[in-house]
């Protein structure tokens, strides 16, 4: 997933919006899913959209901030047993893109 937003320790990285690229993985178990219904698995799209909402409406000084706030939304569907998030600012360093991962599991 692209999205803008105003993310960085410092000032200036909070000026102007950044692409930010997230990957999400998700682990679920579903007794349903035979059944081809929306409501029996997870819905992509409200995936997708919660994330928007974090990285476009919210600013965080540290990528594992805005990692982690992603995958409380995410994994507020009790249906995912483990999320993994990976954030990226690809256009932040000449010739790097700092990225963290994280990883939640349900014990």
């Amino acid at each position: 997933m692209r999205f803008w937003g105003r993310h960085g320790v410092e000032h200036a990285e909070r000026e102007s919006p950044q692409e930010i690229e997230l990957d999400v993985e998700l682990r679920c178990a579903f007794a349903e899913v035979e059944q081809d219904r929306i409501d029996a698995t997870i819905d992509y799209d409200r995936v997708y959209r919660a994330c928007e909402r974090i990285v476009t409406q919210r600013s965080f000084a540290l990528l594992e901030s805005l990692a982690g706030a992603c995958l409380d939304e995410i994994m507020s569907d009790r249906r995912i047993a483990q999320a993994t998030v990976r954030a990226r600012k690809p256009a932040l360093l000449d010739g790097a893109t700092p990225e963290i991962e994280l990883t939640r599991s349900r014990e």
